[in-house]
């Protein structure tokens, strides 16, 4: 109790102090309101320009909060109350404000949303649907744009035009996912012109609990058509098994390298009619061969990997366990696949992803604000740096919440629920009935169709037609059956005479396994301190119940002689659920915690892939990472093949030239001679003058303006296609590592250091490609950069309905006389259409 009275405290003193902050904007309103409407809109301007000058957003908040009221009150005809002045000030200080049903939450945010508006960076306000983004954007934009502020609205259908525009803003509305998918397709494009989102500032997320707590482990997926087909890994291996060693290819037993020499590559370039493998067109085929040489040569059955079930299961090296659900990355288990001639399994191609709690922990600043959030706080202190802070209500509540009623049977139950409704109904009390699931909605609408009443049946699935009929929900004689998730964001209000009749009747037909999306229900009723009453029924077979010991009690109802129509009214049973709720709470919170723990690995990852992919469009010129990339290769080819501490006699010298052939320079360019009695360095330093060499007339053939395009197009599709490969192995990684528990090891770490190395191995495997391509390909005069694959935005689902999948990048035809897509100004025939 001492620990909770120490939090009670808490609240108690930020109180104080936002009570202390909204008294001085309230004395600031006699003189706001002398200003005219051109002087309170001049204001915006020297806010802007006292903010450029060095002062603080939070210097400036008294007289942004005043303007903005006093905006309000002339656009909206609203006038915000002292407490929702509070719940601004908190949003602000970037945290989470508690604010009950009817509040006034919408109105709450636009004062804060104003303030950080004024820094120019652009401010996001986060809803559940778009239904509500749109709603918003409307309304509260008047009062924006009569402050001089522009307003966005990014929806899913908007071409990518609209929604840099839309980005552009002053406040930008949107929902959840369209933030998140935006920001993973910035992160494919090809041009830096194509991107819509500005760097993530301040958000301010309505209906917070929602989206950072029930959708958190939710990943956002971007997913891609693979453009390997199953076929093409046959046709490479039946090729393979044509050529000869030494002859067609090299293999290496130290490094279990394999390449194909000069006759190799030629015998390829007959085999599959082409004219240069190394042409960029026929990058797929060129790594289909290298993944089916790997397998054929360097992988064997029973040593790296047993067939097992008609699957491929990989052998670990050190233990000699096997490794089921790991599975090899860059298509060489399918190439292994292909060899041992089992069925090719497509592969799955996940382009991007991310998880709404990593993506909302990237904004500098971020608050949100709902009417439950206090039984969460521990989770939104530790995992997003926020605090909860309860708003008190503008007017008392004088709802009147009962005692749990509790039947025996669920049929009791249901039938005790259908009388209190019909009761209700007939003397014209407004009721809302929440149910924990669809099919107990339906259940039900059944029984009262059956009774002849009248009513509304919602369960989350439109969400324009959801707002009506929540509306509506409130006016005499209205019955509405809702899932207890349905139509938040949208307040009841009472119709006429409905006060007389006790305000509107909540009926909750079970507990769900959270108490806030229970608070959430009984907020619904008694808003700005309307009266109101709710009533939970239970029965001891609902699934709470079940899980945490329901059959002492019921022993005892039937002892006690106590039949289906006689509930019990028990403070205690209503305790015992309480702790249940809690229990179930603190085990999804643990989840969630451990899913972020796993998510955090490929987070660190996704940001060093994504900047260095920034870089890579914003650079100018990429010759010297490009020429660090090439000698990053060379060194260790030389270290694999002549290592520094081991003896000179057991160097392969010729490996290294062959490497340098298959690799880098034509075959005879750096011959075993050349390279014979020197040390590491010196083989480098040969190699990569050389290297510089051939670098320099394949300049002098092209412009350098085609020389710098060539580079980007190589190192794109190279970090593209190889982190999608990463993105698929952790995937198949993380679904197994569960299993290395049973090994008395922390599947976690092991995750976090597999993880690692898999990520370094990448890296240099984008390095090998770039090299090779850079050095290998005969450059064409019209390049263009290409999407790695096709994808398209695979949103979350909603109640069991997925939204219809939406392609991400469109390309559009350019006239030879339009401004090139580069951005460089010129037209296109003279920029990207000479090449």
């Amino acid at each position: 109790m001492g620990i909770l009275n120490k939090l009670f405290d808490m609240n108690k003193r930020e109180v104080k102090k936002l009570t202390r902050m909204a008294s001085q904007i309230e004395a600031l309103a006699d003189e706001t309101e002398k200003l005219t409407d051109d002087e309170l809109r001049e204001k915006t301007d020297e806010f802007k320009q006292r903010y450029q000058n060095g002062e603080s957003l939070d210097d400036l908040l008294t007289e942004a909060f005043a303007v903005v009221r006093e905006g309000a009150r002339r656009v909206l005809g609203l006038y915000p109350y002292p407490v929702q002045l509070m719940g601004g000030i908190s949003l602000h200080e970037g945290n989470i404000s508690e604010m009950k049903t009817g509040e006034g939450k919408t109105l709450t945010a636009t004062m804060p949303v104003y303030l950080n508006a004024l820094s120019g960076k652009g401010v996001h306000v986060v809803t559940v649907n778009e239904y509500l983004a749109s709603r918003d954007a409307t309304e509260m934009g008047q009062l924006y744009n009569f402050l001089g502020l522009s307003v966005g609205l990014n929806l899913n259908s908007m071409t990518k035009e609209e929604k840099q525009e839309a980005y552009a803003a002053d406040i930008t509305y949107g929902t959840n996912n369209e933030f998140g998918f935006d920001y993973l397709r910035d992160n494919m494009v090809l041009y830096k012109e194509q991107k819509v989102q500005r760097p993530l500032y301040y958000a301010v997320i309505d209906e917070v609990d929602s989206i950072l707590i029930d959708e958190a482990r939710t990943p956002l997926i971007i997913s891609g058509t693979a453009q390997k087909s199953t076929s093409l890994y046959m046709q490479a291996n039946a090729f393979v098994r044509t050529l000869t060693r030494d002859q067609d290819y090299t293999y290496d037993e130290k490094t279990k390298g394999v390449m194909l020499t000069e006759q190799g590559i030629s015998k390829a370039e007959r085999a599959f009619g082409i004219e240069n493998l190394f042409d960029i067109n026929h990058v797929t085929l060129n790594h289909h061969i290298n993944q089916a040489l790997k397998a054929n040569v360097s992988m064997h059955l029973d040593i790296d990997y047993v067939v097992q079930d008609g699957e491929i299961v990989i052998v670990d090296q050190f233990t000699g366990r096997l490794m089921k659900g790991r599975r090899y990355s860059e298509g060489l288990h399918q190439a292994i696949e292909a060899k041992e001639g089992l069925e090719v399994q497509n592969e799955s191609m996940t382009l991007a992803t991310i998880t709404f709690q990593n993506y909302f922990r990237m904004y500098e600043k971020l608050a949100g604000m709902t009417g439950t959030a206090k039984t969460e706080e521990e989770e939104f202190r530790n995992i997003y740096n926020m605090n909860v802070v309860v708003i008190p209500t503008n007017r008392p509540i004088i709802r009147d919440d009962r005692p749990d009623l509790i039947y025996a049977t669920m049929d009791g139950k249901f039938r005790a629920v259908v009388e209190d409704i019909a009761e209700r109904h007939q003397k014209g009390q407004p009721v809302l009935v929440g149910t924990v699931a669809i099919e107990t909605s339906e259940l039900i609408s059944k029984y009262l169709q059956k009774k002849g009443i009248p009513h509304n049946v919602l369960n989350a699935k439109n969400h324009g037609r959801e707002a009506e009929i929540i509306e509506d929900a409130g006016q005499a004689g209205a019955v509405t059956i809702a899932t207890n998730m349905a139509g938040r964001g949208t307040d009841i209000k009472l119709g006429e005479g409905v006060v007389d009749l006790g305000g509107l009747a909540v009926i909750g037909t079970e507990r769900h396994e959270s108490r806030r999306i229970d608070n959430q229900l009984r907020g619904r009723s008694g808003r700005q301190g309307d009266p109101g009453v709710t009533q939970f029924y239970l029965s001891m077979e609902d699934e709470l119940m079940r899980r945490f010991g329901s059959d002492n009690m019921k022993n005892m109802m039937a002892r006690l002689g106590m039949d289906d129509s006689q509930p019990i009214q028990s403070k205690m049973v209503s305790r015992a659920v309480e702790s249940a709720q809690k229990r179930v709470e603190g085990n999804n919170f643990d989840a969630r915690k451990q899913l972020l723990q796993y998510d955090d690995v490929l987070r660190q990852q996704r940001e060093i892939i994504y900047g260095q992919r920034n870089e890579v469009l914003e650079a100018e010129d990429l010759r010297e990472i490009v020429e660090n990339m090439i000698k990053g290769s060379i060194d260790r080819a030389i270290a694999a093949h002549a290592p520094g501490s081991g003896d000179e006699e057991e160097w392969n010298v010729q490996g290294i030239a062959d490497f340098t052939a298959a690799n880098l320079l034509h075959e005879g360019d750096i011959t075993v001679a050349d390279l014979k009695d020197k040390d590491p360095d010196e083989m480098a330093d040969i190699i990569f003058a050389k290297v510089k060499e051939r670098y320099d007339e394949k300049e002098e053939i092209l412009s350098p303006e085609q020389m710098r395009e060539f580079e980007k197009v190589i190192v794109l599709r190279a970090v593209d296609s190889k982190w999608m490969d990463h993105i698929d192995a952790m995937d198949q990684l993380r679904q197994g590592i569960h299993l290395r528990a049973y090994a008395q090891t922390d599947p976690l770490r092991e995750y976090q250091h597999e993880g690692f190395a898999m990520f370094e191995n990448m890296i240099l495997s984008i390095e090998e490609e770039v090299a090779r391509y850079i050095m290998k390909a005969e450059i064409r005069s019209n390049l263009q950069r290409q999407e790695v694959a096709k994808g398209h935005a695979v949103n979350p689902k909603e109640d069991g309905e997925k939204i219809k999948k939406k392609p991400v990048l469109k390309k559009t035809n350019i006239g030879r006389n339009d401004p090139c897509h580069c951005g460089s100004g010129k037209k296109f025939k003279n920029c990207h259409g000479a090449m």
